[in-house]
C-alpha cells in the first residue's frame, strides 16, 4: 500500500510529470515485460499528482514514504562526539584543567592517557549538584535534528517520532549501562515523559515525549526492564516561552510548575525521566527535584537532543580529597 507524501511545491505539469518520470526510474521499476511498465505508468502518475519535496532542505523525494524527509538529511542525523560532563551532558572545553605545578609528573601521563579514570564536570555541576544522577543526550539541538523535532512538535508531522524514538533507544540504551539493578521495592525502571499543560496537549493532540519514548522502549533490547508510568508526573500550569530568560528566571518560572499524582507508583523506585530537548535544564531539574521529593530513588535524563555551550572543564584526580586535606593541614599550621 503507497502513502502519499504531499508538499506544497507548485510546478508546471510538463515538468511535474517529467520528474515524476525519473522518480519513477529511480524507484528501480523495470522497463522489461508488461508489470515493469505498468508498475513505471503507475509510480509516473503517483509522483505526478503527489510531487513531495524534503521539509527540512526542499529537495525533491525520490522514495515514497510516510516521513517527508531525504536520505541525506536523515544521514546528517549523528550522535555527540567529544567530551561532555559526566553529569549534565554539557560540552567541555578539552584539554581540561590540571595543575601540572603540584601534580606528580607519572600522575600526569596516567590521567591525559586515560581520562575514564577521573571524573570530569562542568563548572555548574562542580558548583552545586543538580537533583539528577546524570543526563544524557543523543545529538545537538541544531541543523536537522532541531528541523526533525519541530516537524514532530509544531507541524504535527507524527512519522518523525520513529526516527526520534531510535535515537533515543541508543542513548538509553548506553545510559542503561550505567544505571542501578533495581531496589528492593521494584527492579523496573520508571520511564516518566516530561508532561505538557493540558491545555497545550489539546492543542497539539499529543505530548511529543511520551509519543518518543513509546518508540524508544519498543526498540530497547530488555524493554521488561522499563516500565512506561504515565500520568505520575503533572504539570499544574502553564508556563509560557522561556526564551531570552535568564537561569534564574527559568528556574522562577518552573517553580511549582510539576507535581506528582501517585507517590507511592514511584516511591524508592529509579526514574528515567524523558524530554525531547534539553536546554539549560531548568525543566528536567525541577521535574527531578518534584520525583526525588515524592520519594523516587534516583532520577536519570535522557532526551534526543541538548543545547550546547562550551564549558570550561575540572578534572578530578582520585586522589583529589585526600590533597585537600593536606593542603587545608598545611594552612592551619601555618596559622
Amino acid at each position: 500500500m503507497l502513502e502519499a507524501v504531499f508538499s506544497s511545491s507548485s510546478n508546471s505539469t510538463g515538468f511535474r510529470i517529467r520528474a515524476a518520470q525519473g522518480r519513477a526510474a529511480d524507484h528501480g521499476l523495470s522497463d522489461h515485460g508488461f508489470a515493469g511498465w505498468a508498475g513505471r505508468v503507475a509510480a509516473t502518475l503517483f509522483f505526478t499528482l503527489f510531487p513531495a519535496d524534503c521539509r527540512i532542505c526542499g529537495s525533491p523525494l525520490i522514495r515514497v514514504s510516510r516521513l517527508p524527509v531525504c536520505e541525506t538529511c536523515l544521514i546528517a542525523l549523528r550522535p555527540l562526539k567529544g567530551s561532555y560532563c559526566t553529569v549534565c551532558g554539557e560540552a567541555l572545553h578539552v584539554p581540561a584543567y590540571i595543575d601540572y605545578e603540584e601534580t606528580d609528573r607519572r600522575e600526569v601521563d596516567r590521567l591525559e592517557a586515560n581520562r575514564s579514570d577521573v571524573e570530569t564536570r562542568c563548572l555548574l555541576c562542580q558548583r552545586a549538584d543538580p537533583p539528577f544522577e546524570r543526563a544524557v543526550a543523543y545529538g545537538s539541538y541544531d541543523g536537522e535534528l532541531r528541523d526533525l523535532i519541530h516537524l514532530l512538535k509544531f507541524q504535527q508531522v507524527r512519522p518523525a517520532s520513529a526516527i526520534l524514538g531510535h535515537m533515543l533507544a541508543e542513548t538509553i540504551a548506553n545510559l542503561e549501562q550505567a544505571m542501578p539493578v533495581g531496589t528492593l521495592f521494584s527492579s523496573k525502571i520508571a520511564v516518566v515523559p516530561v508532561p505538557l499543560h493540558a491545555r497545550k496537549q489539546a492543542q497539539r493532540g499529543f505530548n511529543q515525549a511520551e509519543m518518543i519514548a513509546r518508540e524508544a522502549l519498543k526498540e530497547l533490547s530488555r524493554p521488561k526492564r522499563f516500565d512506561l508510568c504515565m500520568g505520575i508526573l503533572l504539570r499544574r500550569r502553564e508556563t509560557g516561552s522561556q526564551i531570552g530568560l535568564t537561569r534564574h528566571q527559568r528556574r522562577e518560572n518552573m517553580r511549582g510548575a510539576f507535581a506528582v499524582s501517585d507517590p507511592t507508583r514511584i516511591l524508592n523506585r529509579n526514574v528515567l525521566l524523558i524530554d525531547d530537548v534539553y536546554t539549560t535544564g531548568t525543566t528536567a531539574s525541577e521535574c527531578a527535584r518534584v520525583l526525588r521529593r515524592a520519594g523516587a530513588a534516583t532520577v536519570w535524563v535522557a532526551t534526543v537532543a541538548r543545547t550546547l555551550k562550551i564549558s570550561d572543564a575540572i578534572i578530578l584526580p582520585e586522589n583529589f580529597s585526600e590533597q585537600v586535606s593536606e593542603d587545608r593541614q598545611r594552612l592551619a599550621a601555618h596559622g
